[in-house]
């Protein structure tokens, strides 16, 4: 009996050693970098928790192709040192398919080379369009363009009769990308920047950059292009000198808790974003608002927090690896030539269709120009 003992655990001891490699190859490893916590967190945290959410609802329908999908979370604090180190990490070690993120555009740009190397599909939750323009083949991002963010807001403008503008920018890769895309695009559509300023991402008080803008009488509007914590500074620096001009942020202001931190500074900012914010108030039809609210509604009830665009752009760029990789299977390089072939696949951005010369997918009317209002987004062209 002992030696029928001792033969049936070396049998059992067998078949469990058999399975695991068996196990491995059933699994899809995907690869994230997110500022989960840090400065950036309110763009990281919801990234993060929105990748486990959708992981979990993929995992108990059956996974990708009969895989299950193990995601590997690095919280890079928004540290470009960080980030290259978890890319090579994922890549080398853990042998990702992919990887979601960076959080920031200045992560981005510091990895970006790496994957291309690497040949493995990168897809940022960052906005600069430095990212994808030039095309890199293996990098892809889903937040909308600067150019067309700013193009927005310039639009707008001109309807509200202002010609003449302040910029101010964060010395981050995100604000030096967008104050080039500001100055850039303003003369071609009859916007003069008469004062433009650049100040320190760590700043805790920007009044006297405030005061030396506002010295300048012809500044009808100022427009500010950063990340936290300057998007509240500027409003409360602006609101405690006093002066009233109209203050456009830019898209990465969506999220509601930029608004808690400025309060009543907040009130009246107008910036473009992704329809997210206003799901609600879609027409019934609209061809996101069915996933919206659905999104919306997982979040928020296993979260008790409000989504925000920057979950939406981890959302994003996990349906748009799942769905390459349901079509392609775990090779990398199939992965990125069917990514690049998406067409028509909405997501809380807009409706994405790639291409080889367009590795960001969204086009300029993914975007709805936003407004606080009570302490509330609000569609501006309902004010």
């Amino acid at each position: 009996m002992k030696v029928r003992s001792i033969k049936l655990v070396i049998a059992a001891l067998v078949i469990m050693l058999a399975a695991v490699p068996a196990f491995g190859a059933e699994t899809v490893k995907i690869g994230a970098i997110l500022a989960v916590t840090g400065p950036a967190s309110f763009l990281g945290g919801p990234e993060a928790r929105t990748l486990e959410m959708l992981v979990e609802q993929t995992n108990a329908a059956g996974g990708i192709n009969g895989k299950k999908v193990e995601l590997i979370i690095k919280d890079s604090a928004a540290s470009p040192e960080k980030a290259i180190s978890f890319a090579k990490q994922l890549i080398e070690e853990e042998q990702v398919v992919a990887v979601i993120g960076p959080s920031t555009s200045g992560e981005t740009m510091k990895i970006k080379k790496i994957f291309e190397q690497a040949g493995t599909p990168l897809v940022s939750c960052a906005a600069a369009e430095v990212i994808v323009n030039p095309v890199a083949k293996y990098v892809f991002k889903t937040p909308q363009k600067d150019s067309y963010a700013a193009q927005k807001i310039f639009q707008t403008m001109k309807a509200m009769g202002i010609s003449k503008i302040a910029v101010l920018a964060g010395n981050t890769g995100f604000g030096k990308a967008g104050k080039a895309q500001l100055l850039k695009i303003a003369p071609t559509m009859g916007i003069e920047v008469v004062e433009s300023e650049v100040y320190d991402k760590k700043s805790k008080d920007l009044s006297a950059v405030i005061a030396k803008i506002k010295a300048n009488k012809d500044v009808q509007a100022v427009v500010n292009w950063s990340i936290v914590p300057a998007q509240a500074i500027v409003a409360k620096n602006m609101r405690q000198a006093g002066w009233d001009v109209p203050l456009f942020q830019s898209h990465g202001f969506g999220n509601i808790k930029y608004v808690e931190a400025a309060g009543a500074a907040a009130e009246g900012i107008i910036f473009p974003a992704g329809r997210l914010l206003v799901a609600d108030q879609l027409p019934d039809g609209h061809p996101q608002k069915a996933l919206l609210k659905a999104y919306i509604a997982d979040y928020e009830g296993k979260y008790k927090e409000a989504a925000s665009t920057f979950g939406g752009h981890g959302y994003d760029a996990y349906i748009i690896l799942k769905a390459a990789i349901a079509k392609a299977g775990t090779d990398k390089a199939k992965i990125r030539d069917a990514i690049e072939n998406i067409k028509d696949l909405p997501g809380t951005g807009g409706v994405f269709s790639f291409s080889a010369e367009d590795h960001n997918g969204l086009g300029i009317d993914s975007f709805e120009m936003i407004t606080v209002k009570d302490g509330k987004f609000v569609p501006y062209k309902k004010m």
